[in-house]
């Protein structure tokens, strides 16, 4: 599972011309589904999202999660993540978790990230979306629940 995470002033989401989803201050979160994640990488993905600490606090260090500025979350689901492109110039796909599983996947993910008590906005899954933003900084973050996947096997053989 990959989420890219751009820490934003504004962010919105459009289908067929009509504003479905608004926030201010907060992330806009992409996020991509592969075949191969499970619950696990929800959580992961969801706990890393919660905590990243990607905004300035009073000194201008980047020390504060999305929680501490009461920041809104806008999550668009994005299966072109999973995308490989070793091979040729168009990209594979296959990879990517079948729509249904992926959907339901990605629900869970805006579900949990709520029990953080982080408001969460939605694109409209499988459709064709603008996505505007402000992305302030820029600060943008790419999450892969395959990272943590690498340090567990680095654990295994190692610790």
């Amino acid at each position: 599972m990959k989420a890219v995470i751009q820490r934003v002033r504004s962010a919105s989401v459009m289908v067929a011309d009509e504003k479905i989803s608004e926030i201010k201050t907060g992330l806009l979160i992409l996020l991509g589904v592969a075949a191969e994640d499970a619950d696990k990488d929800i959580d992961y993905l969801v706990q890393k999202t919660a905590g990243l600490r990607i905004f300035k606090d009073e000194n201008q260090k980047m020390n504060l999660n999305i929680k501490d500025v009461d920041g809104e979350a806008l999550v668009v689901s994005q299966f072109t993540l999973c995308a490989d492109t070793n091979k040729g110039r168009r990209p594979s796909f296959v990879s990517a978790a079948e729509p249904k599983i992926a959907e339901n996947m990605y629900e869970l993910y805006c579900q949990k990230l709520q029990l953080f008590g982080i408001p969460v906005s939605k694109g409209k899954f499988g459709s064709m979306m603008d996505v505007k933003l402000i992305n302030h900084g820029p600060v943008t973050i790419i999450l892969d629940s395959q990272g943590m996947k690498n340090n567990l096997n680095k654990q295994d053989n190692y610790g």
